[in-house]
């Protein structure tokens, strides 16, 4: 059925619309359920908008026993050149934009000494980037230990890990098979984990684990 109010046809579906009010007075309740109306088309377009072309955001926290290279990377992906560094005491923070993603890089320093302040940073955590001196064979499985305690934490209970193996461009580097079976990353059956060969100074590798990360942000629900 249609009927026609001061000449405009409203269809059966449309009159459901307009009895929404009791106050049967004309156009003025009509233009106030045409307005409802458009604000809630308007928000259905902003947020199909924002799902194609808004940016994600994703935490990270990146960290490593010291000298890893964990700043260097930090700042060859947020500015893409290499950056003279100290040894990290306290943090450093930034954000990284990639692939519509925006990315809080969270790089916490190594020294056995202020380790235990990583706890600290944990909450929020999406992704956990824990970066590896390939060419340190000495102290990989103290690597290993601390990782291993990190992960036990239930704060990082859902995050993802991607494992840089740095420093590949040195002649002694262990490769990416061998620090997986170093850090014992088979056994993580109930994480979502990659690992991959990096070179913070060329840039080497750094970017296909921003893709995995990307990758991993995508298919969260």
């Amino acid at each position: 059925m249609v009927h026609v109010y001061n000449g405009i046809s409203l269809s059966h579906k449309s009159e459901r619309n307009w009895v929404i009010s009791s106050d049967m007075d004309g156009p003025g309740v009509l233009y106030r359920v045409m307005s409802q109306n458009s604000v809630t088309m308007g928000n259905v377009f902003e947020k199909l908008f924002k799902s194609l072309f808004g940016k994600k955001e994703m935490r990270i926290l990146m960290v490593g026993l010291d000298a890893a290279g964990k700043t260097t990377i930090l700042y060859k992906l947020k500015l893409g050149e290499i950056v003279t560094t100290i040894p990290t005491i306290g943090f450093n923070v930034e954000t990284v934009e990639y692939k519509n993603i925006s990315f809080t890089v969270w790089d916490v320093g190594g020294q056995d000494k202020i380790r235990p302040l990583w706890r600290h940073y944990f909450q929020n955590t999406q992704g956990l980037i824990f970066v590896v001196d390939s060419n340190d064979r000495e102290r990989v499985n103290e690597a290993r230990e601390e990782l291993t305690r990190m992960l036990a934490e239930d704060e990082l209970r859902d995050a993802v890990l991607l494992v840089f193996v740095n420093k590949q461009d040195l002649p002694n580097a262990m490769n990416a098979a061998e620090i997986t079976d170093k850090l014992g990353l088979h056994s993580l059956r109930q994480r979502n984990w990659y690992i991959q060969a990096t070179c913070a100074t060329s840039g080497d590798g750094l970017y296909e684990g921003l893709d995995w990360l990307s990758n991993q942000l995508k298919n969260q629900k």
